[in-house]
């Protein structure tokens, strides 16, 4: 069984946020199932991808005037700066540290897309914001 399987409530009703989505659970799932030995350069494919998913995502804020634009996008400055300063630690050898941030943000996706992504999916069928190109 996998840490993070996909659930139904993770489909925002938009393609390009919820692909985005589906491979950040499927990052997790690799990285949980990562042998010590390959899981740093694991880590740190993860964190080129979710810098890229939440620079689509602050893009999208901007673009479409999404009112909470600066609590959504400190939600991913605060969890990148966690997610460099725990690489930094598994570089070091503290594998245990970095096995845990895997679990932690399981609990935090879960939240973080039934809400501030939520809403800015709403928000974005409801302005019409063109989110292709972006």
């Amino acid at each position: 069984m996998s840490l993070a399987p996909w659930k139904p409530e993770y489909e925002l009703g938009l393609a390009p946020m919820d692909d985005t989505h589906r491979e950040f659970i499927d990052w997790l799932n690799r990285l949980d199932a990562s042998p010590d030995d390959t899981f740093l350069e694991g880590l740190d494919q993860f964190l080129t991808h979710t810098q890229a998913h939440f620079d689509q995502e602050d893009r999208w804020m901007r673009g479409s005037m999404f009112p909470p634009v600066e609590c959504h996008g400190g939600m991913h400055a605060e969890i990148l700066k966690i997610a460099h300063f725990v690489r930094e630690q598994v570089s070091k050898g503290n594998m245990k540290m970095g096995r845990q941030l895997v679990k932690e943000l399981v609990p935090w996706f879960d939240d973080h897309a039934a809400t501030m992504d939520s809403a800015l999916a709403s928000w974005i069928k409801q302005t019409e914001y063109k989110t292709d190109g972006a």
